[in-house]
């Protein structure tokens, strides 16, 4: 996105979970990612709002409070983007992890 809004691994989850399971409810949703049912309903308010998915709710379904969350074309570019970005994070924190484990390893080999 254009704008300064910043993603957190939650916002990633999320879209993953829902592409995943378009029927998942709020409480489902909140329940897997382990974040509170006002969160997760706040990061489905924002993605509505970014126009990243579409909320359905279909008018024959007997429980009146089951939506489909679907990602929507721009959803899914910036689900595509939310990954690369989080992935090239992780990758500059496993090169920063494995070198510390070389010099440390390379101390314990000089007290030896």
């Amino acid at each position: 996105m254009k704008d300064s809004y910043e993603y957190s691994d939650h916002h990633l989850k999320l879209l993953q979970l829902l592409e995943e399971n378009p029927n998942l409810s709020q409480r489902d949703a909140s329940d897997v990612l382990g974040l509170s049912l006002g969160k997760v309903n706040y990061i489905l308010k924002a993605f509505l709002d970014k126009g990243l998915i579409k909320m359905n709710n279909f008018r024959n379904n007997k429980n009146k409070l089951s939506y489909t969350y679907l990602l929507t074309p721009q959803g899914i570019e910036e689900k595509a983007r939310m990954t690369l970005h989080f992935y090239e994070k992780k990758k500059k924190e496993y090169e920063a992890l494995r070198a510390e484990v070389e010099k440390l390893g390379e101390s314990l080999e000089t007290l030896s």
